[in-house]
């Protein structure tokens, strides 16, 4: 079964958004070996994909591609069995997966270049707003007022930018901009001289004086709203310009009217294993920076009609469980449980991200891997778990200590069973840890 969204004709009729799931997704493998970004999960329910096609419906953005050429397969699975709209609407969500062509024969080469290859699937839909957004960035933001600031502007392309600190600057494109919010220069990632440059004073922008000398620069979020016809134009003007950032955007500067649009709530780009692991663990804070529980603005997903979680006997400390988890004698803090977890007693789990099992193993199959000795899908007993991702359908078995105590920052283990990134733990996809195993 699933959600069927109805969407009633509007304004924003006429926009469509395309989400830009990036490229092999190096800076969060191994959690990417098997999937692309946009399908990398999150929070133990969702995928960060969820969280942009999510905004965009809460938006009346019902028009969404999503462009991606790595590991597609289960982003697709997952948007076809979540992302249902009414017959009465034109609303659709579609993913877009690289393709060779007579005109277009090479992967996508960069941002820029995804969009362009695309452009022939826009030719029957009356397109005159295009916008851009990334498949892995957490925060919610209201699409319309960005929309509204573009049109009531006439600009031919607005960016959505977010104050940053000194030392978060260098990992951006940073912006300049007129009393107006016209953007009058745009340098990427710079670094030295060139970054100090791109200072500017940010009480114009509705910070006070403290925020404003903690984020001297103002950073593109990668998120964009192009006058189509403009986009059009700017793309056709030179085949070697594959990258919003480095090309476009300051090509769109010298010809176009270019705005900035302030957002001042939380954003984080997820894109790599310490600021996912960060985000995650943060989620389950007393008030965590993003809330999964605003109803005013829900983050979809799949509905997957899981029974309630049963908890024997545990200690369970600023954490969330997941649906259809089985927690038997486990002591948990600061962690996320993700779906179908099966874990057993005396079992530690200390700042880690357990993401679940794509399927429940029954009691049959438990023996009959017991009789192997073979772990099941899950934790064995008195196993110990600290500052780790355990991803998907991992069987890790009895006394196990995932512990790093060595404080290693970096380690592939010869079999690719066990991962260090940023001295963060990780356990690949299906991967099995045997009996008595220390990390």
């Amino acid at each position: 079964m699933q959600v069927f969204f109805a969407t009633p004709m509007g304004r924003y009729d006429n926009v469509v958004a395309v989400i830009l799931g990036g490229g092999a997704g190096s800076r969060l493998f191994p959690l990417t070996s098997e999937r692309s970004k946009p399908a990398v999960p999150l929070a133990g329910n969702y995928r960060l994909i969820d969280v942009p096609v999510s905004n965009c419906i809460n938006s009346e953005i019902t028009q969404i591609f999503v462009l991606t050429q790595y590991n597609s397969a289960s982003l697709n699975r997952h948007i076809s069995r979540t992302y249902r709209f009414s017959s009465f609407s034109s609303g659709f969500v579609e993913v877009l997966a690289a393709e060779q062509t007579k005109d277009n024969p090479e992967w996508f080469q960069g941002t820029a270049d995804a969009v362009r290859q695309m452009l022939p699937h826009l030719r029957d839909w009356r397109v005159d707003t295009l916008l851009i957004l990334s498949g892995d960035h957490l925060y919610r933001m209201d699409y319309r007022k960005f929309l509204d600031r573009h049109f009531s502007t006439g600009a031919d392309l607005t960016v959505s930018v977010i104050p940053c600190r000194p030392d978060e600057a260098p990992e951006f494109g940073l912006l300049k901009a007129n009393e107006k919010g016209e953007i009058v220069e745009f340098k990427e990632k710079p670094k030295g001289e060139a970054l100090e440059s791109m200072r500017v004073d940010t009480t114009s922008f509705g910070l006070n004086a403290e925020e404003a000398a903690s984020r001297p620069f103002l950073a593109s979020m990668g998120i964009y709203v192009f006058n189509y016809g403009k986009l059009v134009e700017l793309l056709k003007a030179d085949d070697s310009w594959v990258d919003f950032g480095r090309e476009i955007i300051p090509s769109a500067i010298e010809k176009y009217t270019v705005q900035a649009h302030l957002f001042k709530d939380y954003w984080e780009d997820i894109g790599t294993i310490r600021a996912f692991y960060e985000a995650n663990l943060d989620l389950a804070a007393p008030l965590p920076k993003f809330n999964f529980f605003d109803a005013s603005a829900p983050i979809y997903t799949r509905s997957r009609y899981l029974p309630p979680s049963k908890l024997i006997d545990c200690e369970i400390d600023t954490s969330m469980v997941s649906e259809g988890c089985i927690l038997n004698g486990v002591k948990l803090r600061r962690s996320i449980i993700g779906l179908r977890s099966r874990i057993d007693s005396g079992v530690s789990i200390d700042e880690s991200i357990v993401m679940g099992s794509d399927v429940f193993e029954t009691i049959g199959e438990i023996r009959s891997n017991i009789d192997d000795g073979k772990p099941h899908i899950g934790i064995g007993e008195n196993t110990l778990i600290r500052r780790s991702i355990i991803d998907k359908n991992v069987r890790i078995g009895k006394n196990v200590k995932l512990l790093n105590l060595n404080g290693i920052e970096t380690y592939d283990a010869p079999d690719r069973s066990v991962y260090i990134r940023d001295g963060i733990i990780i356990v690949p996809k299906g991967s099995t840890i045997k009996d008595g195993t220390e990390i």
